[in-house]
């Protein structure tokens, strides 16, 4: 029996029931960052019943882990996340604003998927291994926190990955596509300014503002916008704004802002001129300011071999199987659109697919096609994720599968209606069976992990500059 079919009979037929289930439980748990408590202990009791050893607690995050089944060489490392987001609960398969739970977190990522289909590549690798007798060692990281909170920052600090040739991931998307772009790096940090109260209308003249070193930063940060690269980003939210008492002057304010670029050598000058701005505001007040650094990511870079070996494996293994009733419910969702969204999605896809099969695809708003990683071409994406900082262990890629219509946007209740629904499981089936024969194919061939490693080695000199370095606790929300 060939890789594929050993493949293809774990993940669509084996495992296939379980893995749903388990993606479905995960989406109703909707656990936010380093608080995906039961959504990290069902996948490491799904582990242990594999066979795999299990390590929990790993580099003393709690809901960080590691399942390790087989032995010897190569050592492949499969990355799960299984964090949701605030404020985005959903009812399944509905597309209409109609959440489960007024308030409270929901998959808006299709991290539910992302944990469960890369524990479907892990499975389907073990059962490859076991029938061929080959040697190697699985190991799947369950890696919390990765919406801004860089669980994977972290662990790659202290030392969680290490060991590992090489790594795998995927994630949730409208598109199938081993094209995965650059991704920025970025850094995020608080602001606490510290005042002194007053009367605000009988003796302003003895008060400091906090609230005004705010404000005052935010004017001196839209200056420094305009004198950055073009591809960085300034971005911020108020955490404290000193009371709601408009005649008190605020002796407390805090806000958080996040520094994005495209390598982290650029956003840590354009964080040092923020600090800069924030001990100008504090000047300017009266006030004190103290600087929290909370999380960080570096820029993902594609690792070319691994991407061509995917590229391969996908074409493989094939699309998603979509069926009219597949189809029928992505254009519920596109048709639920605002006019704003339908635009954007209408650009889309005549970027990708030409005019002339723009009705074609509004009609069946789901990707039927690859878009294939090309040596010679980097797209820059202005996102960020923590798996470039794995990036910077050991050689690692992740691509995307399709898992929710065309136009659907990230981190919005549209995406988390659609992670737990035929659509989403037929795409989270399909990256599972993606990410084992890519492994597969560097297994088989030890010059292409060779020169996996070399271009790792060309990218970094085997330097790891950490976002996180000194950060003593970890971020929340």
């Amino acid at each position: 029996m060939d890789p594929q079919q050993i493949i293809e009979q774990a993940v669509d037929g084996r495992y296939k029931d379980e893995l749903i289930g388990l993606s479905q439980k995960i989406w109703e748990l909707a656990e936010v960052g380093y608080e995906e408590f039961q959504s990290a202990e069902t996948l490491c009791k799904a582990l242990e019943k594999h066979g795999f050893t299990v390590t929990r607690n790993l580099v003393d995050i709690p809901t960080a882990f590691k399942g390790v089944w087989g032995k010897g060489s190569p050592v492949i490392g499969i990355l799960g996340e299984y964090d949701a987001l605030p404020g985005l609960s959903q009812e399944a398969g509905c597309p209409v604003k109609k959440p489960e739970h007024e308030g409270c977190p929901g998959h808006g990522c299709g991290h539910n998927l992302l944990g469960t289909g890369a524990l479907a590549g892990a499975l389907a690798l073990k059962d490859y291994l076991e029938s061929t007798g080959k040697p190697g060692t699985v190991v799947y990281f369950g890696t919390p926190a990765e919406e801004n909170l860089s669980g994977k920052t972290f662990m790659a600090r202290d030392g969680a990955f290490d060991g590992v040739d090489f790594f795998l991931s995927w994630h949730p998307a409208a598109e199938n596509r081993t094209a995965t772009p650059h991704l920025n790096a970025n850094v995020c940090r608080t602001y606490k300014f510290k005042g002194i109260t007053s009367h605000a209308a009988a003796a302003p003249e003895l008060g400091r503002s906090a609230l005004d070193s705010c404000e005052i930063m935010g004017v001196g940060a839209n200056y420094l916008r305009e004198h950055v690269i073009m591809e960085a980003r300034i971005q911020y939210a108020y955490l404290d704004v000193g009371g709601r008492a408009p005649n008190v002057v605020q002796d407390h304010a805090a806000v958080r802002y996040v520094v994005r670029a495209p390598y982290y050598r650029q956003v840590k000058e354009i964080v040092k001129r923020l600090d800069d701005v924030a001990r100008g505001a504090a000047l300017i007040c009266g006030t004190q300011v103290s600087v929290e650094r909370e999380s960080g990511y570096s820029e993902y870079i594609n690792n070319k071999v691994l991407a061509q070996a995917a590229t391969e494996a996908f074409h493989e293994v094939g699309v998603p199987k979509w069926d009219e009733n597949d189809f029928a419910l992505a254009k519920k969702f596109t048709d639920s659109f605002s006019d704003s969204m339908k635009e954007k999605e209408k650009e889309m896809l005549v970027g990708r697919y030409g005019k002339a099969r723009l009705a074609e695809k509004l009609e069946q708003p789901l990707d039927t096609e690859i878009k294939d990683f090309d040596p010679d071409r980097e797209d820059l994406d202005f996102g960020s994720t923590d798996v470039g900082d794995v990036g910077f262990i050991a050689p690692t890629y992740y691509f995307t599968a399709a898992t929710e219509a065309f136009g659907t946007p990230g981190h919005s209740w549209y995406k988390t209606g659609q992670v737990n629904s035929p659509i989403g499981w037929k795409g989270m089936l399909t990256a599972g069976k993606v990410i084992a024969l890519t492994a597969v194919k560097m297994l088989e061939d030890p010059a292409k992990l060779e020169a996996a490693k070399q271009e790792f080695l060309e990218k970094n000199n085997g330097q790891y500059d950490c976002p996180v370095a000194g950060v003593e606790k970890l971020p929340k929300l």
